[in-house]
């Protein structure tokens, strides 16, 4: 039941970074976005007519005035909590569930195909019936996240705990040794990095999820205020929209990351 994208992400190898701050790295992200804001800045209305990509002074601008006039914290807000709401409900409910499948072999053969079809089914087409289903509420986008990233954990969850060396289950059961013992010893470290991985690729999923909700109906949030600058042919204003959604992605990830830090720190501890 593995997914071949989300193994990817959860094996792929790790990097010298992760011991400490890479000063080098963040300098030549630095250059990096500093050398396309030029670029950007100077390519709109000189090889490009504005009106399509906007300019990054004035995203800056149209920023600097929501944030003075407070409008911001309204739209972020709704948005986080849409998105958070979707993603611990995906952890709570699918974590349990790729337990179960994963120590029911029989059972997770049968409803496989299944599993799968609702994973590739695009909650896109599913959104409108979200909106019937919940009105346009905040439960409607924290169903519409939760959709989203289940299916992850799920998938994670499962392969994980079916990754766990038998053998060594075996020696701590010969050892007379308590289920307790194996589950902080054995199967909690084995699990941790899947669950991070999950958090890891849920979090742009769970934003998704929001986005696509507010995209149908809503009257705040940063998809709506993405929509109706469109609607207005406002391109700052969709521009300014997206950065923020960028933004809130960049500062989740890099929290997860300092988690995975801590918790991988105490899983080799335990060994």
């Amino acid at each position: 039941m593995t997914d071949p994208v989300i193994a990817e992400e959860i094996l792929a190898p790790s990097g010298p970074a992760r011991d400490g701050i890479d000063v080098s790295a963040l300098v030549w992200r630095l250059v990096l976005v500093i050398g396309l804001l030029l670029i950007w800045e100077f390519s709109a209305g000189n090889l490009f007519n504005e009106f399509w990509s906007s300019r990054p002074s004035l995203i800056g601008e149209r920023l600097f005035a929501l944030f003075k006039s407070g409008e911001i914290w309204r739209h972020v807000s709704t948005t986080v909590s849409e998105a958070l709401l979707g993603l611990f409900l995906g952890a709570i409910v699918g974590t349990p569930i790729g337990i179960a499948l994963a120590h029911y072999r029989r059972a997770a053969k049968i409803v496989d195909p299944f599993v799968m079809g609702l994973y590739g089914l695009p909650r896109v087409a599913l959104a409108p019936m979200f909106i019937l289903w919940f009105g346009i509420s905040l439960f409607a986008k924290v169903m519409m996240s939760f959709s989203m990233v289940v299916f992850v954990f799920i998938l994670n969850v499962t392969e994980g705990i079916r990754t766990i060396d038998p053998d060594m289950i075996d020696l701590m059961r010969t050892m007379r040794a308590p289920r307790s013992y194996i589950l902080r010893k054995v199967t909690i470290p084995s699990i941790v990095p899947w669950l991070i991985a999950s958090f890891r690729i849920g979090i742009g999923l769970s934003l998704v999820g929001a986005v696509v909700g507010e995209l149908i109906g809503a009257n705040r949030g940063l998809g709506w205020y993405v929509v109706r600058a469109g609607g207005q042919l406002d391109t700052t204003g969709v521009f300014a929209g997206l950065f923020l959604l960028m933004l809130l992605a960049m500062i989740a990830n890099q929290i997860i990351f300092m988690i995975e830090q801590r918790a991988l720190h105490w899983r080799h501890e335990t060994r």
